[in-house]
């Protein structure tokens, strides 16, 4: 559908020309009013990245606080791939001021990254040692095999429950 033929005050500027009309609606979803939530359900190479970069920049543009805004991925590669086409999207439409938005996106990473920030900035609220560590899989079945070990597992004849075992089940009901 045409972003015009709904609405004809609707004048497309430059850095959504490239978007087709799908994506540019989604982009511009919600201007000038309170909108409500937009799900994007599209294949692989559809430009959903694409679509979500210009999203965000559409509403720096638009006068939106960059610090205000969530953005988040499942890879650190993302995260900063995303990060930057915003930058360069928005830099085209502001000039000199985009300069700011690269730091300014503060709340864009991934969601485990994202996650352990809220937890380490309001750490003391929510009783936690704010110089937490994370357990990767292999610090986890580490630990595993300890308390395995702790526990005499390590030296029954059937070694049940292996420390992998341990680590599938605990995986499991996390």
């Amino acid at each position: 559908m045409n972003i015009a033929a709904r609405d004809s005050s609707f004048e497309t500027p430059a850095y959504l020309a490239r978007l087709n009309d799908e994506q540019r609606l989604a982009v511009v979803h919600g201007d000038g009013k309170v909108a409500a939530p937009l799900l994007v359900i599209a294949g692989a190479g559809s430009g959903k990245t694409n679509t979500l970069a210009h999203r965000v920049a559409h509403l720096i543009v638009k006068g939106a606080d960059p610090r205000r805004i969530l953005l988040m991925t499942f890879s650190r590669r993302a995260a900063a791939e995303m990060a930057k086409r915003v930058e360069r999207i928005a830099g085209e439409v502001l000039g000199r001021d985009a300069a700011i938005i690269g730091d300014a996106l503060a709340w864009a990473g991934t969601f485990h990254g994202i996650g352990a920030r809220l937890l380490r900035d309001y750490a003391e609220q929510i009783g936690l040692d704010p110089a937490f560590t994370i357990h990767d899989r292999e610090d986890s079945a580490d630990l595993m095999n300890l308390a395995r070990h702790e526990l005499g597992f390590s030296k029954t004849e059937s070694r049940f429950p292996t420390k992998g075992t341990c680590l599938q089940i605990y995986s499991r009901a996390v």
